[in-house]
Order: C-alpha cells, then sequence, then structure tokens
C-alpha cells in the first residue's frame, strides 16, 4: 500500500482502489483554496495511475463536507470580481477533475454534505449514503446560488429536484437523497463500507478498458456536455452574485451570526 498524507486528505492505493480522504473534521471537512488545489492533485495523480482501476471519495468525523471554509469565506467576502473569477475557477478544475477521472469514482458519505460538499458528491461516478447523513443546496440562505457545482449537481438530482432544492435551501434526508437519486444506495453505519467494497469490487473485476471507456460514453451522451463555455457560464455566474449588494450581505450575516437584511422577524 502506498499512501500520502497532506495537511488535509490522505491518498492511499491498495489492491487497485485509491482511496482519498479528507481528513479535517474540526472543520466538518469544508474546503478552502488549499484543499480545493490539493484534491485537484489528488485526483489528476491518481487518474494517471495504471494500477488503479477505482477511486473512493471519503472523509473522516460526522461531516462528509460543510462546504466553504468559514476562514476562506471571510477573506472571500472582500474579494473583487475577478478575484471571485478566479477563485471559482479554482473550484470549478476540481469538480471537473473528480468528473473526468478517468477511473470511475464512488462517494463514500459518512454524514453531512452541504453546499459544495454535495458538488463532491455530484461530481463522482456513484454515491453510496449512510442513512443519518443530511444534505443541502444552501447557498440562497446566504445571497450565494450553486452556480459552481450546479452542472454536476442538476445532472445527479434532475433538474425537477434541483428546482426545489436549490431555490429552498431546504435540509434533506438521506432517503430522499436516495428517491430523487442523488445517491445510489443508503445504509447504515456499520455497513457503510461493505457497501462501498462491494461496488468497488464489482469495478476493479470489470475491464479496465471497458469502464473507462464505459464512463466516457455516460457522460458524451448525457445531455449537454460540460464544455468551457458551461464552465465560464457557472464561474461568471457565482463571481457576479459574490459582489453583489445581496451576495455580500448575505455571506457578511452568515459570518457575523446575524439575520440577513431580507429575513423578516
Amino acid at each position: 500500500m502506498t499512501t500520502t498524507p497532506s495537511p488535509s486528505l490522505t491518498v492511499s492505493v491498495q489492491d487497485r482502489v485509491a482511496r482519498i480522504t479528507l481528513t479535517r473534521p474540526e472543520v466538518r471537512n469544508a474546503f478552502n483554496d488549499e484543499v480545493i488545489a490539493q484534491l485537484t492533485e489528488a485526483f489528476s495523480a491518481v487518474g494517471e495511475r495504471d494500477d488503479v482501476r477505482a477511486v473512493v471519495l471519503a472523509a473522516e468525523g460526522p461531516a462528509f463536507c460543510a462546504g466553504a471554509d468559514l476562514n476562506w469565506m471571510r477573506r472571500m467576502a472582500d474579494y473583487t470580481r475577478e478575484e471571485n473569477l478566479a477563485d471559482a475557477a479554482a473550484l470549478a478544475d476540481m469538480l471537473r477533475a473528480i468528473y473526468e477521472c478517468p477511473h470511475p469514482t464512488v462517494a463514500r458519505v459518512q454524514g453531512h454534505a452541504f453546499a459544495g460538499g454535495m458538488g463532491l458528491v455530484a461530481a463522482c461516478d456513484i454515491a453510496v449514503s449512510v442513512d443519518s447523513a443530511t444534505y443541502c443546496l444552501s447557498e440562497v440562505k446566504i445571497g450565494l446560488i450553486p452556480a459552481t457545482i450546479s452542472p454536476y449537481v442538476i445532472r445527479a438530482m434532475g433538474p425537477r429536484a434541483a428546482h426545489r432544492y436549490s431555490l429552498t435551501a431546504e435540509v434533506f434526508s438521506a432517503a430522499e437523497a436516495h428517491r430523487i437519486g442523488f445517491v445510489h444506495e443508503v445504509v447504515g453505519a456499520d455497513a457503510l463500507d461493505a457497501k462501498v467494497d462491494d461496488i468497488v469490487r464489482a469495478l476493479v473485476n470489470a475491464s479496465p478498458a471497458a469502464v473507462r471507456a464505459c464512463k466516457r460514453l455516460v457522460q458524451d451522451v448525457a445531455e449537454r456536455e460540460i464544455s468551457d463555455s458551461l464552465v465560464n457560464d457557472t464561474v461568471r455566474g457565482i463571481a457576479d452574485i459574490r459582489v453583489s449588494p445581496e451576495g455580500r450581505e448575505g455571506v457578511q450575516a452568515f459570518l457575523n451570526k446575524r439575520k440577513p437584511s431580507w429575513v423578516q422577524g
């Protein structure tokens, strides 16, 4: 087994399976610019390895990923539009690195996935969730939109469910995530690893060339291609709303633990 640790994640390879694990449970595995760069590098690196047949994205602690790190959000609160464009482009590159990894990817969701955390789940080919996990596209609560993750989230849950959950920012259960197709399996905590192992076993025992080609086939056929044009549209969308009056107000209210100006009562 080979293992590569970093302050934010570990990468291990054993028996033809790469495991990329978020290791910041103290901040609910929220990501910042450093974590984004490390995830991008990790998926790019394992994607090039001939001894890897499948990749598992996992996390430590009670949350899978809470989205953006608060300290990172504080820095972003004063970003110019140009800085927001660069920041959002890095996040878009990370999601695309996961989505376009040549090997099949499995999200092992052991806890809650909010905002950008849902993007991580959606960018993977297969998702297995513990039954106690909850999910939320929380961006509109703080005056933002889930723009950069939207190409992946909408593919995973479908436009009808995306309309509801991106507009209301409701928290929903793992059972609901399964019902709408966002995750493939929901199991108890004691069965999570066994179910992930079952899926990984099926992946590594199939023809490697056929699996790679089949993954590309599904991506090519399904709806609109995740093109440079689409990615650029989402990057501009989040950058524009971050520097808008309500975007700035919502983020400041969230960081200062107060209600934003548009909430009454």
